[in-house]
């Protein structure tokens, strides 16, 4: 199945059906009075977390969605049927973004939770409703009013306790295959995996974590080079980030160079997300001699500077990935217990996971603008050399720093 994360649709709530006007007419009855119905409601527009779903493909192709209206009153004082709500499945996990204010609807992050995203219109007036004793015989009905319409963006983050960062080939698709009964593409190359990929790591009987594994990132993701940071997004909901460095890379790279581009691209996509546990997980230790482990690990450690835990392991051979994986779990577990009795640092997360969510979005954003541009023929400044543009291509200090293309 394809994988498709954002969706832009359009949504149409049914109108409300229009009041009747209409007269009793019997034999043997005269002047029998208004009997016009009132018009049924428009249908909303519903989404609905549905755990079986793993992907925004059913809305790929097909982009609008209309509630059914209202029908007309009808004689005899009958009401209108009132118009079927129209119920949209998405994954659980899933963002609803107003694409014209840019408002968030709502997020759906629980199975079985129901979202209005569009109000069906009201129905309209039978002219019954009008009658009076100084109005007999009223001849006024009201139109249903329209269902109201919108413009949707919709965005699919999974939903895992763990989230896997590195470059290609840091071994991330391995170490969930040696932990878990996924089993992502594994390859000799950069960029095998080219969507996220979950994976459940049972520790014992009744515990267990999922792991997300998102594609590698590179130097520059962050100006859109390899696959980008679309991904990263999909790990603002984690509890916990596994920051895994190839300790014997096959090319010129060195691993203390690998560890701080993962973290230079991190935060530049969110500092707040940077700011989230993390630990560092040294992989590949069966790829290099033993008495150079210790020298290897406090290269990268003095580099980073880094002061939280640190793994050495090897995920092909299962070498240290049984008491790493005890450790998430154990660390999963006091989180929760903290959190059931730690109100400040319930509100402290809360607070950082909104920052986290607000920037991610800022900065999806900014590169969805970015691609606009160039689309319509514009660059960024930062992206044209010295000797293609000159003062007088650059806009004003106010306005966005861009130039034009010429030909």
């Amino acid at each position: 199945m394809k994988f498709v994360d954002e969706v832009s649709i359009r949504v149409k709530a049914g109108d409300g059906g229009n009041g009747c006007m209409s007269f009793r007419r019997e034999k043997f009855i005269e002047n029998g009075g208004p009997n016009g119905g009132d018009g049924g409601d428009g249908g909303s527009v519903y989404m609905l977390a549905d755990e079986n779903l793993n992907t925004l493909v059913d809305y790929r192709y097909t982009r609008h969605f209309d509630a059914e209206r209202g029908s007309n009153g009808g004689s005899t004082d009958c009401t209108g049927k009132k118009g079927e709500e129209l119920v949209l499945r998405v994954p659980v996990g899933t963002t609803v973004i107003d694409s014209a204010t840019q408002e968030v609807i709502g997020d759906l992050t629980k199975a079985g939770q129901k979202l209005l995203v569009a109000h069906g219109g009201w129905h309209g007036l039978g002219n019954t409703r009008f009658k009076s004793s100084t109005n007999r015989a009223p001849r006024q009905t009201t139109p249903g009013k329209p269902g109201e319409a919108r413009d949707l963006k919709l965005e699919m983050k999974v939903l895992a306790d763990v989230g896997l960062l590195g470059l290609p080939n840091a071994g991330k698709s391995t170490f969930i295959r040696s932990v878990s009964a996924a089993k992502p593409k594994v390859a000799d190359y950069p960029f095998t995996t080219l969507v996220p990929n979950l994976g459940v790591v049972s520790v014992d009987r009744w515990k267990s974590f999922v792991v997300a594994d998102i594609p590698g990132l590179i130097e520059g993701a962050s100006d859109g080079a390899g696959l980008g940071i679309r991904f990263l997004k999909h790990l603002s909901r984690t509890r916990l980030l596994l920051h895994l460095v190839d300790m014997a890379p096959l090319d010129d790279a060195s691993a203390p160079d690998a560890a701080e581009v993962i973290v230079s691209e991190l935060t530049k996509f969110s500092p707040s997300l940077a700011e989230r546990d993390r630990w560092l997980v040294l992989n590949k230790c069966d790829q290099i001699l033993e008495e150079e482990h210790d020298a290897r690990v406090k290269e990268i450690v003095d580099r980073l500077e880094w002061t939280g835990p640190v793994y050495v392991i090897s995920a092909i051979s299962k070498l240290g990935t049984e008491r790493l994986c005890h450790d998430i779990m154990r660390y999963m577990e006091d989180r929760a217990d903290r959190l059931a009795n730690d109100p400040a640092y319930k509100e402290e997360l809360a607070e950082l996971d909104q920052r986290i969510e607000d920037e991610a979005r800022a900065q999806l954003q900014a590169l969805d603008d970015q691609r606009a541009l160039r689309r319509s023929g514009v660059k960024s400044v930062h992206d044209i050399g010295d000797d293609d543009w000159d003062e007088e291509d650059v806009d004003d200090e106010d306005g966005p720093e861009i130039i034009y293309v010429r030909d």
